[in-house]
């Protein structure tokens, strides 16, 4: 009888003790996946005298949101790379993670696919629309040769990133902020990949410029 009151007893305790800590375990998942996605990063910032406005990120799908993502991928840590179908750029982390970030691609026939290296990158840059680009839209003509200064309205955003190819030449691609926030998830540029002004600042702040700063372009 005692014995049967003592098993009784441990089964209990025994029972107790695991549904704790699958609770604990539970409560923690819960809270790590909550870190990892940083849905109140889009607030206002004063960022070199310029104040960025507050991006409504209720409004934008919660999958463009910047978030640390499982990523098995065999890329170097440091590497980026742009799933232009998917509209996602991942800056590849050790141990298999990656900074997720939603992107806006370019439009059905301007977009670019392959590899290349950031040669420089520029905080609040002038904006230098190519020919090519002045041809088909006449109003960014006067842009070409003395470029669109940095500000709040510039096609570039707080940030740009310069993509040149292995033999050290300008890809005319960029990786760059957008003031449009609603363009994220869309193809709407003429083929550079555009980020929120307050993601392409996190991504920034991550990258060293050289051959080492490899981007890689899916589509």
């Amino acid at each position: 009888m005692r014995l049967r009151n003592a098993l009784t007893v441990f089964g209990l305790v025994a029972t107790i003790a695991l549904t704790g800590c699958t609770t604990t375990t539970e409560t923690q998942q819960a809270e790590a996946t909550t870190a990892k996605i940083f849905t109140d990063s889009y607030g206002s910032v004063t960022d070199a005298g310029y104040a960025l406005p507050a991006i409504p990120i209720n409004k934008v799908n919660k999958k463009f949101h910047r978030q640390i993502v499982a990523y098995p991928t065999k890329e170097k840590a440091g590497t980026i790379v742009v799933n232009t179908r998917e509209r996602f750029l991942y800056y590849v982390l050790p141990n298999g993670k990656a900074v997720r970030y939603g992107i806006g691609v370019g439009k059905q026939g301007f977009a670019w696919q392959g590899e290349a290296y950031i040669a420089w990158k520029q905080e609040w840059p002038t904006w230098h629309p190519p020919k090519e680009m002045a041809a088909r839209k006449p109003d960014v003509a006067q842009y070409v040769e003395n470029g669109m200064g940095p500000g709040l309205r510039n096609p570039l955003g707080a940030r740009a990133l310069y993509l040149f190819n292995e033999k050290g030449q300008d890809t005319l691609f960029r990786l760059h902020g957008t003031p449009e926030w609603a363009s994220i998830g869309t193809a709407a540029s003429s083929g550079c990949i555009r980020l929120m002004n307050q993601d392409i600042i996190d991504l920034y702040s991550r990258v060293r410029p050289g051959k080492g700063a490899r981007v890689v372009v899916q589509q």
